[in-house]
């Protein structure tokens, strides 16, 4: 029988981050879930975590990949829950109670199921909002202005989802969240109280630019180069704040 949630978590060499992650899969109320574990090949104390953390239903799959996308593609491949979260390690639930909170709007087989964010530090403070908010109706056409739903918030139904465009390093979730917006009839919105607490300064963090780049070129490639254009110019204010917003956290 298929669970109904496939918590996937990609590793390597993750073992200074992995714990909060681990923590809050096992503290689930929800269980009704297999949780998926990875990993890259890592040479530390990664997987020896996952195995002492003693989660329900775990599958653990080590061996070298191509990067963080191609490991996500192994999961889709090897996943069998109906819904699929990606809970990068570093990121967790944002309570133990999260599970349980989604679970009842998967009744109606929304294609996805989303939620806000909220930004944690290596302490685990919360130390804010993520600068987009999820809007409370969500469609192909939300993403015209950004990721306005964070990946690991973002739920998708599996049998939706594509695989990981390999052509993009950075930015592949963006592809393939509009992907998913595209073939799906509905979605479900859980509410404004956050769902994912987010670590920063992950692979995107710390490829910003490299990460703009790719989802400028996605934009246009759904929405059209002027559309996306022009629609960048409107974006000018909102850049300039994000900036001003990372400046003041190094103070």
């Amino acid at each position: 029988m298929e669970p109904l949630f496939s918590i996937i978590t990609v590793t390597w060499n993750a073992a200074e981050v992995i714990a909060p992650t681990l923590s809050s899969v096992a503290e689930q109320s929800f269980i009704d879930y297999e949780y998926l574990v990875i990993d890259g090949a890592s040479t530390d104390d990664t997987l020896e975590l996952v195995r002492q953390a003693n989660i329900l239903n775990t599958r653990i799959f080590s061996e070298p990949d191509r990067g963080l996308y191609d490991a996500m593609n192994k999961a889709i491949d090897r996943a069998m829950g109906r819904y699929l979260i990606f809970l990068n390690a570093g990121d967790s639930f944002a309570s133990a109670s999260t599970l349980a909170q989604i679970a009842p709007f998967a009744s109606d087989s929304p294609g996805v199921i989303y939620g806000q964010t909220q930004l944690v530090d290596a302490t685990r403070r919360v130390v804010g909002a993520r600068h987009l908010t999820a809007p409370r109706v969500l469609t192909a056409d939300s993403f015209k202005q950004g990721m306005l739903v964070c990946h690991q918030a973002f739920i998708a139904r599996r049998d939706l989802v594509p695989k990981y465009d390999m052509a993009y390093r950075y930015s592949a979730d963006y592809d393939w969240c509009i992907k998913v917006l595209m073939k799906s009839e509905h979605n479900a919105y859980v509410g404004k109280e956050p769902i994912i607490s987010f670590l920063t300064d992950g692979l995107t963090d710390r490829h910003h630019h490299d990460s703009l780049k790719e989802r400028f070129a996605i934009m246009c490639k759904y929405y059209g180069t002027l559309p996306t254009v022009w629609r960048h110019v409107s974006f000018i204010p909102r850049y300039v704040a994000n900036k001003l917003r990372r400046r003041i956290k190094k103070y």
